[in-house]
C-alpha cells in the first residue's frame, strides 16, 4: 500500500476503536457522579495512564521537544527528565493520596467545590469556576495547533480537516461516555504512546541525520560547543529552568491533572500508581524531548519554514522512517492530544455545569439533566477551542499562558489545603488573586505574544505561595472574619 493509504487504514482502525469505547460507556455514565468521577473505582494502571496522557499531548511531542531542542540542544532532555521525575513521581507522593482521602470524604468532585468546602467561600468557587473555563481553553487549543503541523507535512491535508478530526474523536468518547469512557481509551492510549516512542527513539536515532547515538551525540556535542550552546548563556540557562519548572511544577495545579486523583479506589492503587506514571512519563516524555534534542542534525542552523512548530514533523517526514511506522506515529500523537483535550473538556465543562449552572442557577437541576448539560457544554467547548487554535500564537507560548494563569491561581491554595491547616480564607483569596494577575498581567500587555510565558509563570506560583503564607498568619491575628480556621474540614467522617 502507498504510503497515505498506510497511515490512513491506522487512522481508521484507531478511530473505530474510540467509537467503540465511547458507545459501551455511554449507559454507564448517565449522572454525575458516573460521568465526572467514574464511581471512584479507578485501580492503578488506569489512573496512572490516564494522569500521563492527559500530561503529554502533541503539544509536548511537536511544541515543547521541538522548541526545546532547537533552543538548548542536548539540554532539553532535562526537560522531559523534569515532567518525570517533579511532575510525576513528586506530584503523586505529595498530593495523590491526600487529595483521594479529602475529594471522597467531602464529596468533591472539582477543585472549585473543594475550595469552597476548605475556605467556606462560594465567591472562591465561582471564581475559580469562571478561570478554569476560560484559560483551559487556550491550552486545549494549542493541543489541536500541535496536531495539525504534523497533519499537514506528513498527510498533506488541509489543517481544518485535521482539527476537525482530533474535535470528533474527542467529542465522540466524552458525550458519549464521560469520564470512564475517556480513562478506559486513556489505558489503551497510554500503551499506543509508549510503544510509540520507544519505536521512534529507534529509528530518530538511526536515521542517517543523526547516524547512532554515540554519532549523534558527539555531533550535537560539537554543534553545541561551536555554537555557545554548551554551556548554556544566562538568558537561555534561565529560560530552560523556567521551563522545567513550569511543565513540572505546574501540573500540580493544573485541575484536569488533579482531578486524575478524585476516582482513584484506594490508597494501595495509589503506591503502584506512583511506579506505573513515573516510568511512562520518564519514557514519554524523556524520549520525546531526546528526539528533538536532534533536531539541529536534520537543519543545521536555519530554522525551518513554519517556525518551531514544525520542527519535529519534518524531522520524521525526512528520517525514511516506514509507512506502518508513520502511521502509528500519528495514532500516538493523536492519542496522546485525544486524551488530553478529553480531560481538558470534561474538567472545564463539568466545572461550569456543577458548580455554576446547578449551584448558583439552577438549585434542582436533577442528576441525569446536569450530566446531558455537561454534554453540551463539551460540545461548545470543543468549537470554542477550534476558534482559539486559528490565532497565530505559538504552541508554546500559548500552553504556558494557560499553564501559567491556571497554576499560578490554584497550586498554593490547592498544596496549602492538603497540608496545612493554618491557611485560611483571606490567605487563599490572596494567593489566588497575586498568582493569576501575575501570569495573566504580563500576557494580557503582550498581545499574549510574550515568550516568556514559562518565566512569569514560576513567578506566578512562586507569589501565590508567598502571599498565601504570609495572608493567613496576618488576618488571623489581627481577627479578621476571613482569618478564621476551619477545623471541621479535617475531621473524619463516617463516610471516610
Amino acid at each position: 500500500m502507498s504510503k497515505e493509504v498506510t497511515i490512513w487504514v491506522v487512522i481508521g482502525v484507531y478511530a473505530l476503536f474510540m467509537l467503540g469505547v465511547g458507545v459501551w460507556y455511554s449507559r454507564k455514565g448517565t449522572d454525575m457522579a458516573g460521568f465526572t468521577v467514574g464511581g471512584r473505582s479507578a485501580g492503578a494502571w488506569i489512573s496512572a495512564l490516564s494522569y500521563g496522557t492527559a500530561y503529554f499531548s502533541a503539544v509536548m511531542f511537536i511544541g515543547y521537544s521541538g522548541g526545546s531542542g532547537w533552543s538548548y540542544g542536548l539540554w532539553s532532555v532535562l526537560v522531559g527528565v523534569g515532567n518525570a521525575v517533579f511532575g510525576t513521581l513528586l506530584a503523586w507522593l505529595v498530593l495523590a493520596n491526600r487529595t483521594r482521602d479529602l475529594t471522597r470524604r467531602h464529596d468533591v468532585k472539582s477543585m472549585p467545590q473543594l475550595f469552597e468546602k476548605r475556605f467556606q467561600s462560594p465567591g472562591m468557587r465561582l471564581f475559580a469556576c469562571v478561570v478554569i473555563f476560560v484559560f483551559l481553553i487556550p491550552y486545549s487549543a494549542s493541543v489541536y495547533k500541535g496536531l495539525t503541523s504534523v497533519c499537514s507535512v506528513i498527510l498533506g491535508i488541509d489543517e481544518t480537516v485535521c482539527m476537525l478530526i482530533i474535535a470528533i474523536a474527542s467529542a465522540v468518547v466524552l458525550v458519549l461516555g464521560g469520564y470512564m469512557a475517556t480513562l478506559k481509551a486513556d489505558f489503551v492510549q497510554g500503551f499506543i504512546m509508549m510503544v510509540g516512542v520507544a519505536a521512534l527513539i529507534v529509528l530518530v536515532v538511526q536515521s542517517p541525520q543523526v547516524g547512532g547515538l554515540s554519532q549523534g551525540f558527539s555531533n550535537m556535542v560539537d554543534y553545541m560547543e561551536s555554537h555557545q550552546m554548551s554551556p548554556l548563556p544566562g538568558n537561555s540557562a534561565l529560560a530552560l529552568v523556567s521551563t522545567v519548572l513550569m511543565t513540572s511544577f505546574g501540573t500540580w495545579g493544573l485541575p484536569q491533572m488533579v482531578h486524575k486523583y478524585y476516582g482513584i479506589r484506594d490508597k494501595r492503587e495509589v503506591s503502584r500508581g506512583v511506579i506505573i506514571s513515573t516510568f511512562f512519563s520518564l519514557l514519554v516524555a524523556g524520549g520525546g524531548y531526546f528526539i528533538g534534542s536532534f533536531s539541529h542534525l536534520f537543519f543545521g542552523e536555519d530554522l525551518p519554514q513554519g517556525g518551531t512548530d514544525y520542527i519535529v514533523p519534518l524531522m520524521l517526514n525526512s528520517a525514511g522512517l516506514p509507512n506502518l511506522l508513520i502511521g502509528v506515529i500519528l495514532v500516538l500523537l493523536i492519542s496522546a492530544s485525544v486524551s488530553t483535550l478529553s480531560s481538558i473538556t470534561l474538567t472545564a465543562c463539568s466545572t461550569v455545569s456543577m458548580d455554576l449552572i446547578k449551584a448558583s442557577w439552577l438549585k434542582g437541576l436533577g442528576e441525569r439533566t446536569l450530566a446531558t448539560v455537561t454534554r453540551l457544554l463539551c460540545l461548545a467547548f470543543v468549537v470554542l477551542s477550534y476558534l482559539i487554535a486559528n490565532y497565530p500564537t505559538p504552541i508554546l507560548e500559548m500552553m504556558s499562558y494557560s499553564w501559567g494563569i491556571l497554576s499560578g491561581a490554584f497550586l498554593a491554595p490547592y498544596v496549602l489545603t492538603l497540608y496545612w491547616k493554618g491557611v485560611n480564607r483571606a490567605g487563599a483569596w490572596a494567593g489566588m488573586l497575586g498568582g493569576f494577575l501575575t501570569a495573566f498581567v504580563p500576557a494580557a500587555a503582550s498581545g499574549f505574544t510574550t515568550p516568556n510565558g514559562p518565566l512569569y509563570a514560576c513567578l506566578a506560583m512562586l507569589v501565590s505561595f508567598l502571599l498565601c503564607l504570609g495572608v493567613s498568619p496576618l488576618a488571623r491575628k489581627r481577627g479578621w472574619k476571613a482569618g478564621a480556621a476551619n477545623p471541621a474540614f479535617y475531621e473524619k467522617t463516617e463516610n471516610a
